[in-house]
């Protein structure tokens, strides 16, 4: 995130001399991307991160591919996806390719007995259902409906839900999650017509120092095996820090829609993007006001890119229903467009209160075991008049 931000205490100067009020040094480390050439933050231990006491059997966790190759429009019904107590086993993988995971998740307890990192992927998790706090060394995140939380790669972090009714929407980006360029200006601020700006960026607050030994365990993600680790010290022992690289929040409510006259294609809702895939937020927002404009999107073809929309609440204009949670895959190679009577329908409307989150990959998706028991085998006729 192009931001500097810094918390706690740091010293005067990098790589210099810090010591504790016990004449003691604290642990300085680098948390740095692409190597050195990217973006990154210097932390500030009271301990080594180093203190490794037991390393576990790593699990295999790697997707189950159901369908690797297929031209179907298809439709899941996310909310089927089963409720699971522990974070981690709540996590299913339904749509998966080279680039990104797309996984649903209902988990029911918070993560106070361990940590995770995910070292393979940068994670944007949207908040569906729940509200809590985002607990990471670099601080506390609160979050609630509608949130995007978006945790770099190598951050170890907890996950403190309210209660137990919780639904969460999570991309694993294989390549780092950025801010559109053209949302930004050459020293990377965000410009006037951006959909959002820095103010509804929420960074990382109450950095709270656990100066603790003991045994600490840490899930750790590395191509689709998760190794549990266990530390001499916690996790979050981070006397202080400065840099680029941290977790950081923005809420979907926040998101600023650009209208026209005229129909405004998806680019227009982009909100982050990657490598091989962007990421769009479908918000209320009033339509065209040319007075012959039709508000409902014409048919698309699909030429090098899959779509994938996730229902989160509301109507949508194109389609004669959708619920909570539905998910919607249109594959790349056939048009897919609205649903018969919603074009004749929308003409005249003046605004919509829908709101969904919509990925644009690159490459083809596939679909896992998961995907494969909560899809709508007849969503593919839905275009048919009769």
């Amino acid at each position: 995130m192009p931001i500097y931000h810094q918390a706690g205490n740091i010293p005067t100067k990098r790589h210099t001399v810090f010591r504790k009020p016990n004449g003691k040094l604290y642990a300085e480390e680098l948390v740095s991307t692409h190597g050195f050439s990217s973006m990154y933050s210097l932390v500030y231990h009271c301990h080594p991160p180093t203190m490794v006491k037991h390393i576990g059997e790593a699990q295999p966790i790697a997707p189950k591919i159901a369908r690797e190759k297929h031209l179907k429009h298809t439709s899941l019904k996310g909310f089927e996806i089963k409720p699971a107590g522990d974070y981690l086993e709540s996590r299913k993988p339904v749509l998966v390719n080279n680039d990104l995971y797309i996984s649903l998740a209902a988990p029911q307890q918070s993560m106070h007995s361990y940590f995770y990192k995910n070292s393979q992927a940068d994670e944007i998790i949207f908040i569906h259902e729940g509200s809590g706090i985002l607990k990471t060394g670099y601080g506390e995140i609160p979050f609630s409906y509608g949130d995007y939380l978006i945790i770099p790669r190598g951050i170890i972090y907890q996950l403190v839900f309210n209660n137990t009714e919780n639904r969460l929407f999570i991309v694993e980006s294989f390549s780092p999650i950025r801010i559109p360029k053209r949302y930004r200006n050459e020293f990377g601020q965000l410009m006037e017509h951006a959909p959002y700006c820095e103010r509804d960026i929420r960074r990382p607050q109450n950095l709270e120092t656990h100066d603790e030994m003991g045994d600490f365990e840490v899930f750790i993600k590395k191509q689709d095996h998760i190794y549990p680790y266990v530390y001499g010290t916690h996790p979050f022992d981070f006397v202080g820090w400065d840099g680029y690289h941290y977790p950081w929040a923005f809420s979907i409510h926040d998101f600023e829609p650009i209208t026209g006259r005229l129909h405004q294609p998806p680019p227009v809702h982009q909100t982050f993007e990657a490598d091989n895939f962007v990421l769009c937020s479908f918000c209320p927002r009033m339509y065209d006001y040319h007075p012959q404009s039709i508000p409902a999107p014409y048919n698309h073809s699909n030429v090098d890119s899959d779509e994938v929309l996730y229902y989160v609440d509301s109507d949508f204009m194109s389609r004669k229903s959708v619920s909570r949670g539905q998910i919607t895959l249109h594959p790349a190679g056939i048009p897919h467009g609205p649903h018969p009577g919603t074009v004749e329908k929308s003409i005249g409307q003046q605004k919509t209160k829908e709101l969904a989150v919509m990925i644009d990959p690159f490459r083809p998706l596939m679909l896992t075991a998961e995907a494969i028991a909560i899809e709508d085998p007849k969503y593919f006729k839905s275009w048919n008049e009769h």
